[in-house]
């Protein structure tokens, strides 16, 4: 993932600070890099276990989020949040009682 660091020294548990690595995978992760960078960070990610360690990691995290994100409310909640709402707002005197 850098030019000045070998795979040889990542392995040893030398590569790049965390901060530096976590960077340049969220970048790889949102296609954010060019064409060689790519490439030269898909091949780090081969030859390094503990960058590929970081890197499954935040697919892990990705993944549950966008699931999280993509699930519906069950429509019973939407009705008793609803009736909630309209309950405070009478009690508060915003609404007339039916």
């Amino acid at each position: 993932m850098s030019e000045d660091r070998t795979t040889e020294e990542c392995l040893g548990g030398d590569c790049r600070e965390a901060e530096e690595r976590m960077e340049r995978i969220y970048e790889y992760l949102d296609g954010a890099l060019s064409r060689d960078d790519l490439e030269e960070v898909r091949t780090h990610l081969h030859d390094c276990p503990d960058c590929a360690s970081d890197y499954d990691l935040e697919c892990i995290i990705r993944s549950v989020i966008r699931r999280s994100c993509a699930e519906r409310a069950p429509d019973t909640l939407k009705v008793t949040i609803m009736e909630r709402i309209s309950e405070i707002r009478i009690e508060a005197g915003h609404e007339s009682r039916r």
